[in-house]
C-alpha cells in the first residue's frame, strides 16, 4: 500500500509542476495574438491602432493584469474546466473544438498503438525464442533499417503510391465532402478508407520499438535460472516462453505502452498534417502557428494529464505484475 500512496503523491506533485510549466512556456513565445489578428486585417506594413488591439483583446477574453494574476486566473479556469475561446476559431470554445477532434485521434492512434503493441511483442518474443535463426536475423537487421525511415517520408510515399498513382484510397481528410455524416455502414466505410493511409504510415514503424525491446529483454530472461528450471522440468515450450520468460520481459514495455496511450491527446502532428486528418495533432499545429494560447495550452494540458495518468497506471500495473517492485519500497 505504501508503494501506491507514494506513486499517487508524486503524481499530484508532477501534475502541479506540469500545469505551471504549461502556463509559462507559451508566454515565452514572442508576439501578441491580438496584434497578429489586427495586422491580418489592416496589413503588415501599416500602423496598429491601440484601440483596435484593446478591442480584440476584450473580444477574445485575453487575461489582463500581471503574470501572477494571470497564473491564479489560469489555475481557476483549469479547476473549473473552463478553457476559454479559441483565438483561431472565434467564437468557438476550446472544449468544443477539442471535442470534435479528439475522437478522430483516439480512433486512429489508439487502434494503431494497440495493434502495434500486441503484434510487436508477439513478434519480439518469437524472435527471441528462435534467436540466431533466419527470422531473428530479419527482425534484427531488416526492421532496424526500416525503423530509421522517418514518418514523413513513409507517409508521403504511401500517399503518392496508393492515393495519387493507383487511386485506391482518398488523399486527405477524415471523410468525403459528399458524406451524409450520419451513422451508417456507408459513412463508417468512408471513414475507414480515409484512415487507412494514416494508420498504415504509423504501423510500418510503430511496432519496431516493441519488437526490438521485447526481443532484447526476453533474450536476457531466457538466461535466468527460473527459465532454465522450467525447461529442465519438461514444461511445454509455449508455457516457458509466455508464462515464464515473456511475462517478465514485457514489464518495461508495459510502461512504454502506457506512456504512448497517454500521448494520444497530442495526436500525430506530422501524419495528421500530411493527410489533413481532422485530429488533435493538426489542431495543435494550427494553434501553435496562430499563437492560439487557450487552444494550445488546453491541448498540452490534456496531453500532460494523459501522460501522467498513464504513467501512474503503469506504475500500478508493474507493481501488481512484479512483487519485487513493491518490496523494493520497503
Amino acid at each position: 500500500m505504501r508503494y501506491f500512496i507514494r506513486r499517487f503523491f508524486f503524481f499530484l506533485l508532477t501534475l502541479w509542476t506540469a500545469v505551471t510549466l504549461n502556463f509559462i512556456i507559451p508566454r515565452l513565445e514572442p508576439g501578441d495574438p491580438a496584434e497578429s489578428i489586427v495586422r491580418k486585417l489592416v496589413g503588415q506594413n501599416k500602423a496598429v491602432d491601440p484601440a483596435q488591439l484593446h478591442a480584440i483583446r476584450l473580444m477574445l477574453g485575453m487575461p489582463g493584469g500581471n503574470i501572477f494574476q494571470q497564473y491564479i486566473e489560469y489555475l481557476g479556469t483549469v479547476c473549473h474546466g473552463q478553457f476559454g475561446i479559441s483565438y483561431t476559431y472565434f467564437p468557438y470554445s476550446v472544449t468544443s473544438l477539442i471535442g470534435q477532434s479528439i475522437w478522430w485521434t483516439v480512433g486512429l492512434v489508439l487502434t494503431t498503438n494497440i495493434i502495434g503493441f500486441v503484434v510487436g511483442n508477439l513478434l519480439g518474443a518469437f524472435a527471441a525464442w528462435k534467436r540466431n535463426s533466419a527470422f531473428d536475423s530479419f527482425v534484427s537487421v531488416g526492421l532496424s533499417f526500416v525503423g530509421t525511415l522517418p514518418y514523413m517520408w513513409i507517409a508521403m510515399m504511401l500517399l503518392f503510391l496508393f492515393a495519387f498513382l493507383l487511386q485506391w484510397l482518398p488523399m486527405s481528410g477524415g471523410f468525403s465532402e459528399t458524406a451524409t455524416r450520419q451513422l451508417s455502414w456507408g459513412y463508417t466505410i468512408d471513414i475507414a478508407q480515409h484512415a487507412v493511409l494514416p494508420a498504415l504510415s504509423i504501423l510500418i514503424t510503430g511496432p519496431i520499438g516493441w519488437i526490438m525491446g521485447m526481443r532484447n529483454n526476453m533474450v536476457q530472461t531466457l538466461r535466468e535460472d527460473y527459465t532454465r528450471l522450467a525447461i529442465a522440468k519438461g514444461l511445454k515450450p509455449w508455457k516457458v516462453a509466455l508464462l515464464y520468460s515473456a511475462r517478465n520481459a514485457i514489464l518495461p514495455n508495459v510502461t512504454g505502452f502506457a506512456m504512448s496511450l497517454g500521448g494520444i491527446m497530442g495526436g500525430v502532428v506530422v501524419v495528421e498534417e500530411i493527410f489533413d486528418y481532422p485530429g488533435m495533432g493538426r489542431l495543435f499545429f494550427e494553434a501553435v502557428g496562430n499563437r492560439d494560447y487557450p487552444l494550445m495550452q488546453t491541448i498540452l494540458l490534456f496531453t500532460i494529464v494523459g501522460m501522467l495518468l498513464a504513467n501512474l497506471l503503469a506504475d500500478f500495473v508493474v507493481g501488481w505484475l512484479d512483487p519485487r517492485v513493491r518490496k523494493g519500497e520497503r
